[in-house]
């Protein structure tokens, strides 16, 4: 097909699917050496032979609220775009293209998925666009995701394009132990985040996903500043080494409990939930060691707090842990969060207080359609309804369970 680029004579581009798939390949091939700083460069170059023009990656900011421009050869810069009300973040939210004119041809804003974490946006410009392009831009966002995910860990220039402000160093330790706060399968959708972002210390979240199980830790160390950021570093530790021993959820809290108390002695403690869920059954089984107890989320209204049998704090050396247990049904949504988020109050005011949470959640839930999108809007919420408040770390972490199989997705059509 013919194409045209500003500033330049009409050329002719082959968007073919036997294109495409040489085009990738070749990026797939030098990706495994590609430095960090090349990346910028070899996308825009990639988009360029496509006959596209104005390339940006944008990605987002640790707040979660805004899209920051990366900087880099062959890449446009400019502003933050904000998630709510840009068409770049139109596209985030959503996880879809979104395509709209502009004087000199169309442009497209793709979302950057790895696997279902959104790293960011790709835009860049077309002339015009069939499904050729489509289909092409999509797998070229998914390999630009993935290199960004790779490379990250080996250099700052990512980290620091998220960063609008100063970072404290107790928030560098936390943000360097955390998974990826979005994950999505078939069977269930997790999300988290934590205020303030820049300056979180005793807050941390953890999970993974082993076979059929699901497994997620919620923490809160007692303190603030660096010895509560080092207190979750040990406990997250501690969690992850008895998670994967594969003991039962009350050895995995007596090895936590032991671990604290051996290290920081009887006067320091971390409150925690450590859970399970059969992503296949919905049976749910969790200890809480002093957190607010979840709330189950069934059509977007709050039908129950997950009480349950409580546990002391990790690290008071306490008796065997109570472990609790529900039956979920498909599409029910639990969310678990720290007491920073209820606890906050004015000087000589009441605190924000359980009830306002729930209305939020049925506030929040009808209003956005992903897991992602919903745990991002609420804690905004939560923060405007604080007046911007967070003396406490505040975090949540919200599982939706799907139920189902991912079987299909190993098969292969040709």
């Amino acid at each position: 097909m013919t194409e045209g680029v500003p500033g330049s004579r009409r050329i002719a581009v082959d968007r073919s699917e036997g294109f495409g798939e040489r085009l990738l390949g070749q990026l797939l091939d030098r990706a495994h050496a590609m430095p960090p700083q090349l990346v910028a460069p070899l996308v825009a170059e990639e988009v360029r032979r496509i006959g596209g023009w104005d390339v940006s990656i944008l990605l987002q900011d640790y707040d979660q609220v805004m899209l920051v421009p990366l900087l880099g050869r062959g890449l446009t810069g400019g502003d933050p775009l904000p998630i709510e009300g840009s068409l770049a973040g139109e596209a985030f939210v959503s996880e879809t293209r979104v395509e709209h004119p502009v004087a000199d041809g169309i442009r497209m804003y793709l979302p950057l998925l790895d696997g279902s974490d959104e790293v960011g946006v790709m835009a860049l410009t077309l002339s015009r666009v069939d499904d050729d392009d489509r289909r092409l831009l999509r797998r070229l966002a998914g390999l630009v995701a993935d290199m960004l995910v790779t490379k990250n860990s080996y250099t700052d220039q990512f980290f620091l394009t998220r960063r609008r402000r100063p970072m404290s160093v107790s928030a560098e330790i936390q943000w360097s132990l955390l998974p990826p706060l979005a994950m999505g399968i078939p069977q269930v959708e997790v999300a988290g985040i934590m205020e303030p972002a820049y300056d979180v210390a005793g807050d941390s979240l953890d999970y993974a996903l082993n076979d059929e199980v699901l497994h997620i830790a919620v923490i809160d160390a007692m303190g603030h500043g660096m010895n509560a950021a080092v207190l979750a570093t040990v406990a997250i530790g501690a969690y992850r080494h008895a998670r994967r021993a594969k003991v039962g959820l009350a050895e995995l809290y007596e090895f936590m409990d032991t671990a604290i108390n051996e290290q920081f002695g009887p006067d320091q403690f971390v409150t925690a939930q450590m859970v399970r869920l059969d992503i296949e059954s919905g049976h749910l089984e969790w200890v809480n060691a002093g957190h607010p107890a979840p709330l189950l989320i069934r059509g977007n209204r709050v039908i129950e707090e997950l009480e349950g049998a409580g546990t002391l704090p990790v690290g008071f050396g306490g008796a065997t842990p109570r472990i609790n247990t529900r039956q979920l049904v498909r599409h029910d949504r639990v969310l678990f969060y720290t007491d920073g988020v209820v606890e906050e109050h004015e000087a000589g005011g009441e605190q924000f207080g359980e009830e306002r949470l729930i209305n939020s959640i049925e506030h929040v839930g009808p209003r956005t359609r992903s897991v992602q999108e919903m745990v991002r809007g609420l804690s905004h919420r939560l923060m405007r309804q604080r007046k911007g408040m967070t003396s406490d770390d505040a975090s949540l972490f919200l599982v939706e369970w799907r139920g189902g199989t991912a079987d299909h997705l190993a098969e292969i059509d040709l």
